[in-house]
């Protein structure tokens, strides 16, 4: 009898065949764990595809027509999108993509998906290859990175072109590579472990690309069509939608921090007003997280490139727990140090978003003294589930300012700031209502929907509780409530906006159900009193603060295709007090005061140092220029510092790092932040925005001394 041949008898001696075929068969899995998920084109994402250009059609704000011209569009978006610093694509793949550049808008209509998807395909492929070549160079023993060459990485690639071809491509990421090594070395990493620490952050950016789904590609096409008609406007796939809700909670018993995805780094957007984050002191707008840990000593998740639900997934967790984030800072250069912000996870709770107050005394050049009473307002709140069940005593944010009316009036203060920084909004119905406790009967805000009707239905209905001057302090983060509430003062001339520029969101989404997903679409925009739209261009101050938040990086003005500020007819409305007759004086007395001021004096030319220095579009990949360059701005920062001091008489520092030293000296440790159950206290003191507020409302107090209306009423 033959015996059959076995076509894999031993592996090598002392391996059996089952022993080996289970060995190879592990081989396959892991080959194929490590290719690329397909991109599959489902027949719900066609559909869907051809009911959202239709939803956006009928229902969108913004009127465009759907066409070559949209699709052009569409092409530079998705592009934008998927590689915005031109670092993955090579310019021939440009060509292949523009020979599609007409058909977009007819493909989606039919819900044509595949050009699309191809280029996602090819973006997939650059990007694992790019990832590849960056693991190859770091892991090469024999590669050694120079520093001490005298060479530069273009990092503002907006105006750059494309790589001309692989070659040119390579070069660029040997120059990436190289200063992702030399950023991590002058943040104090020595070389073998910043090698380390890339090959990590390079291969998991590669396995989570080879993870993308067709659901993945869907979203990314899909989005980058919507935000042509404005930012705000989203598809919300099921896996999204959930991440949405997620995310809104998170703003509520996370860290309070709304977080979104900008190139390859999560953002800070702002703060939630008494929350962790808030409480806690270091996290600021604008600055971008780079590496999330656990308790007090868990290792830190490097986080570059991540997506913005796998960061949130690492943020949020249980009450009482602490999170740790590596922050790059806003305005930080390459290769600036990053720092740790420890915060404890906790839930905001309504009564620390609270309206506040205060009273505090300034003194004119007659020392004539002058009683200024402060109301902070965080956000526009209301308890809704108390308000529905009749409960009388429920909070919202008029009913609190009402009560501190009251005990302002007891105090005999002569005017009163409206403290709006950092106010992102909240509910319309109150910005309507706080309105009324400063203006008798009359319209607040107008609304104009997509079929251009409009709706003048918020107003005024009672006769104003507070009859006095009044400031209304705004800033960047001053945004759609607080828009609709310091411009309906302005317009009313019934106090001075005193400040920077606002947000300027001035729009209003709803959600659509999809047979897959929902459809977030702008349906409206707000329009104040005087026809002016708050969209883009927020509110103007009429006497401007400095600004350290740079609207380039936060703001309605920042995104791209942001619907435009225009406006409509005005609507006839009272006017209280001659803003512009009394405005030249006051603007006038302002300036002298802050021309002398140490604290305006270096906050105007810290900012003006900053913006310098991060408007650099190219980086030295020198370590000695670095260094230099390093210990050239941290010695123009400390002279500004010791410049303040010691004009204000406090002792001055003898090193950049005495700054430092003092700084996280007083910033909030994570257990006594936890045990903070109240709002900050205000400090005009050591606040020199409010302080300077206090003296804009001095003076506009004795503009209008003569005016014998009274100042309270109505308790």
């Amino acid at each position: 009898m033959l015996e059959k041949s076995n076509p894999l008898p031993r592996l090598h001696s002392g391996v059996n065949f089952s022993l080996a075929f289970c060995f190879l068969l592990l081989l396959s899995q892991l080959a194929q764990a490590l290719q690329p998920e397909p991109l599959e084109i489902t027949a719900e994402q066609k559909k869907t595809t051809a009911d959202i250009v239709s939803a956006l059609h009928e229902h969108h704000y913004r009127d465009q027509d759907i066409n070559d011209e949209l699709s052009q569009k569409f092409l530079d978006n998705y592009l934008k999108t998927l590689d915005p610093g031109k670092s993955y694509f090579i310019q021939a793949d440009i060509e292949q993509f523009n020979k599609h550049r007409n058909q977009f808008d007819d493909d989606f209509q039919k819900g044509e998906l595949k050009p699309a998807f191809d280029i996602y395909k090819l973006y997939r492929e650059r990007f694992i290859a790019r990832m590849d070549t960056a693991v190859a160079l770091l892991e090469n023993k024999e590669h050694t990175f120079d520093f001490d060459t005298e060479e530069s990485l273009l990092v503002d690639r907006d105006k750059a072109s494309w790589p001309a071809d692989e070659a040119a491509a390579k070069e660029l990421w040997r120059k990436r590579v190289k200063a992702d090594v030399l950023n991590l070395k002058l943040a104090g990493k020595p070389v073998d472990e910043a090698r380390e620490l890339l090959v990590k952050r390079y291969s998991n950016q590669s396995r989570r690309m080879s993870q993308q789904t067709g659901e993945d590609a869907f979203n990314a096409v899909i989005n980058a069509f919507t935000m042509l008609y404005d930012p705000h406007t989203n598809y919300l796939s099921p896996r999204m939608l959930e991440n949405f809700n997620i995310n809104m909670s998170l703003s509520l018993e996370g860290i309070g921090a709304m977080l979104q995805s900008e190139d390859e780094y999560t953002k800070v957007v702002r703060l939630i007003p008494a929350g962790p984050a808030d409480k806690q002191g270091q996290l600021k707008p604008a600055d971008r997280i780079v590496g999330v840990g656990q308790g007090t000593d868990g290792e830190i998740a490097d986080v570059v490139g991540w997506r913005l639900d796998e960061v949130v997934d690492l943020i949020r967790g249980k009450k009482d727990s602490i999170v740790r984030l590596e922050v790059l800072p806003a305005k930080a250069a390459a290769g600036s140090t990053t720092h740790i912000v420890s915060i404890k996870r906790d839930k905001v709770k309504l009564e620390e978003q609270a309206a506040q107050k205060a009273v505090f005394e300034l003194t004119d050049e007659s020392e004539n003294s002058y009683k200024i009473g402060v109301i902070d307002i965080p956000t526009f709140y209301m308890d809704f589930e108390a308000y529905r069940k009749r409960d009388p005593n429920y909070k919202s944010t008029t009913r609190d300012v009402f009560k501190l009316l009251g005990e302002l009036a007891a105090e005999n203060v002569d005017g009163i700031i409206v403290d709006l920084r950092n106010n992102g909004g909240g509910s319309l119905h109150e910005a309507t209502s706080l309105t009324d406790l400063f203006i008798d009967q009359g319209p607040v805000v107008q609304i104009r929907q997509t079929n251009q009707l409009i709706s003048r239905n918020y107003r005024s209905h009672s006769k104003a509780v507070f009859r006095g001057p009044i400031v209304v302090l705004i800033n960047r983060l001053s945004a759609s409530a607080s828009e609709i509430f310091a411009g309906a003062i302005q317009d009313y001339g019934r106090g001075i906006i005193v400040g920077s520029q606002s947000f300027g969101k001035g729009s209003v989404q709803s959600l659509q159900p999809l047979k897959y997903g929902q459809l977030k679409i702008t349906e409206s925009k707000f329009y104040r009193v005087s026809g002016d739209s708050t969209q883009h261009r927020g509110v103007l101050p009429d006497i401007e603060l400095p600004e350290l938040i740079d609207p380039s990086e936060v703001g309605e003005s920042s995104y791209d295709y942001a619907l435009p500020w225009d406006n409509i007819h005005a609507v006839k409305h009272d006017r209280y007090f001659d803003i512009a007759k009394l405005l030249p004086a006051i603007e006038q007395t302002h300036r002298d005061r802050v021309k002398s001021d140490p604290d305006f004096i270096f906050l105007t030319e810290q900012q003006t140092l900053v913006e310098e220095n991060s408007s650099k579009d190219r980086i030295s990949l020198s370590e000695k220029t670095r260094l230099s360059e390093k210990a050239g701005f941290e010695q123009q920062l400390l002279s500004l510092e010791n410049k303040r001091r010691k004009a204000k008489g406090l002792a001055v520092y003898e090193s950049f790092e005495d700054i430092d030293s003092e700084q996280s000296s007083v910033e909030a440790d994570p257990e006594e932040q936890a045990m903070d159950t109240g709002p900050d206290k205000i400090e005009p003191e050591k606040d020199p925005f409010l302080t300077e507020a206090g003296f804009i409302l001095m003076d506009f107090i004795r503009g209008t001394q003569s005016d014998e209306a009274p100042k309270v009423a109505n308790f």
